[in-house]
């Protein structure tokens, strides 16, 4: 099996490919030149498939992530995805950046990114809890033993560990928690996690 998994919501890109359990190829890319990373989303995938003589028909699922995260990556990572699957007849399936980031530590995650208006997207317990006020967020961290894991900006008022402030494989997790997925992988049903509306909306 072989599975193609790429992420534009972050900070970062990240682009894997995985065969038979054995990851193949691992890409991060950063924004250049005023470029927001997603610009190099075709070239790069591209660019892994060619080096390990993948061809787009051997692909057999496309796992992305679908947010929260930037409005702009998550379009991006969702209409290629789709695009994608369609063409080539392959499974397609989407895992919440939360639940993504939530690997990063197997004590009591908790996940919490900014959201702006003084909010946090809080994942915890396995669930996406929606976008909550921080000062909730915080009562909710005092009130457990969680792992909390958020971004650079919530970090000084949450504490924890930031995904930002390290190199974490979360393109290899992301493979990982799609070939994991029992569903469908119907690219039909592939959409974006929008807990807040885009902006202007």
């Amino acid at each position: 099996m072989i599975t193609l998994a790429f992420d534009t919501c972050l900070d970062k890109m990240y682009a894997v490919i995985k065969k038979d359990g054995q990851i193949l190829s691992s890409r991060i890319v950063e924004n250049k030149d005023n470029k927001y990373h997603s610009a190099f989303l075709i070239s790069t995938l591209q660019e892994i498939m060619s080096e390990n003589h993948i061809k787009p028909q051997d692909i057999d699922l496309i796992g992305v992530n679908i947010g929260p995260g930037s409005f702009t990556g998550i379009r991006a990572c969702v209409t290629v995805a789709r695009v994608m699957a369609q063409q080539l007849n392959c499974r397609a399936t989407g895992v919440s950046s939360l639940e993504i980031l939530s690997k990063i530590s197997d004590n009591n995650p908790l996940v919490a990114l900014d959201a702006r208006k003084n909010c946090a997207y809080l994942y915890y317990n396995g669930e996406i809890k929606g976008a909550v006020p921080v000062d909730e967020v915080k009562e909710i961290i005092t009130s457990g033993n969680f792992t909390v894991i958020t971004d650079d900006k919530l970090k000084p008022l949450l504490g924890g560990i930031s995904y930002q402030g390290a190199s974490y494989p979360l393109g290899e997790i992301l493979a990982e928690l799609a070939e994991q997925k029992n569903d469908e992988g119907d690219w039909r049903k592939l959409k974006p996690l929008y807990i807040q509306p885009p902006p202007g909306v």
